[in-house]
């Protein structure tokens, strides 16, 4: 397995270019099963979760092209995707395994091709993530669902139907299926309590292009008239919010200067303001961020983490890693997922103070320094405060298991290069 090694101490400044968002690509890339037509994505991120999805759909009989476009004077991947000739309606357990997003194509192949099965994905790092709302709301629009040997099989010979479906919260991922199954359902479908992220507007605004009735963008009731068929379409994907908070943070702690190309200052307003609490300079842009920490004092702050426009618990870590090294206390507090503090005892190897109270909240007291160290990653944004701590630390830090940040952060290394990071990738044989 591949490792980075960092050597900490250097003050990050120059420009960073955003991706586009890994949340918003992955059921974008699944919508285009819900047509014959060829859907193409411009802005698709270089990462292993898009490979990952893309043989899971060319397994199922999908015809996707690839090419490099400059998008917003960038190099990017543009990815066309022709679902004219579906060979299978499963998605097996060696693929689902590798990616838990797999669970996008539930809704689309349902609701076009009245049959699916799908592997359960399980459980993941950070916490259980059921499938419960997802499959609720399907069996609410008419579909027979068994649940067999692993697999959920859902039926809906005559076609989804539109219901009213309120969730029991505000998940993204429920938000995203229903919405893509009720495109193509007889009748209306009404969801309260949707999930308000800028990834399920991208999500609308891609399926409208191709002919869908939406209401309700940006609010937590979403009104969806079905239509008999939907066409293709032309689309980008946003840029990564997570990904521009991440480098943000990466200006912080290392006292430096980064302007986040293509960032969406209104996407991270939250994460932002936070910043200006701790005693960084935010300059919001047109088409950029400037983060300046430079001969600044970082105070410590609490962040509780919410469903947007809350504090992103994709973040959370990574502020955490910034709050170790800040003066004075920090209390966090996660509210979406349980299990979500396993970066803690790898910071605390590095030299951090921190102190997990229940499965809820931890306090953070700043230290004068941390040192260099082995570290271990344990899920995707877990593995970015491993990396940020290790630009602030002296010495050597390694950090292992890099395949998480793979999933989530396009040409890291070489981003952080450029801004003056001391960092590099060994390779290593499986």
């Amino acid at each position: 397995m591949d490792k980075i090694k960092i050597i900490g101490g250097n003050t990050l400044n120059g420009k960073i270019y955003i991706s586009g968002a890994k949340n918003a690509a992955l059921p974008l890339v699944c919508a285009s099963l819900l047509t014959k037509d060829a859907i193409t994505l411009q802005n698709v991120p270089a990462l292993s979760d898009i490979t990952f999805l893309n043989s899971l759909l060319k397994y199922m009989g999908l015809k996707i092209t690839e090419k490099e476009e400059i998008f917003d004077q960038h190099p990017t991947k543009t990815y066309t995707y022709q679902a004219d000739d579906i060979k299978e309606l499963i998605a097996p357990y060696d693929f689902v395994r590798k990616m838990r997003a797999s669970y996008y194509v539930l809704g689309p192949v349902l609701t076009r091709f009245h049959h699916v099965e799908f592997s359960l994905p399980g459980g993941c790092a950070i916490g259980a993530r059921p499938m419960d709302i997802h499959l609720s709301s399907l069996e609410q629009m008419g579909a027979s669902i068994e649940i067999k040997n692993g697999y959920v099989i859902a039926d809906a010979p005559e076609g989804l139907k539109g219901a009213h479906i309120i969730f029991s919260k505000a998940s993204v991922g429920a938000t995203c299926n229903i919405l893509m199954a009720a495109v193509l359902a007889n009748g209306i479908t009404k969801i309260e309590n949707a999930a308000k992220e800028p990834e399920i507007g991208n999500l609308i605004d891609l399926l409208i292009a191709m002919g869908a009735k939406i209401s309700g963008r940006d609010t937590s009731i979403l009104t969806i008239e079905g239509v008999k068929e939907l066409h293709g379409a032309t689309h980008a994907v946003i840029a990564d919010r997570i990904e521009a908070g991440s480098y943000a943070i990466a200006a912080a702690i290392t006292k430096g200067k980064i302007e986040l190309i293509n960032a969406c200052a209104e996407h991270l307003q939250q994460p932002l303001r936070t910043l200006e609490r701790m005693g960084v300079s935010v300059e919001e842009k047109e088409n950029s961020i400037i983060i300046d920490a430079q001969n600044k004092t970082i105070f410590g702050e609490d962040i509780y983490t919410d469903y947007y426009p809350g504090f992103p618990t994709d973040l959370q870590a990574q502020f955490m890693a910034l709050m170790t090294v800040a003066e004075g206390a920090s209390l966090v507090t996660e509210s979406i997922w349980e299990n979500r503090f396993m970066h803690v005892p790898e910071l605390c190897r590095m030299g951090a103070n921190i102190n997990i109270h229940g499965h809820a909240s931890a306090i953070v007291r700043g230290v004068k320094k941390l040192s260099g160290a082995p570290v271990m990653a344990t899920d995707l944004r877990a593995s970015f405060a491993l990396v940020l701590a290790g630009l602030v630390a002296e010495g050597e830090t390694i950090v292992n298991r890099v395949y998480h940040l793979d999933r989530g952060y396009e040409h890291l290394e070489e981003k952080l290069k450029a801004v003056g990071a001391n960092i590099e990738r060994i390779k290593e044989p499986d």
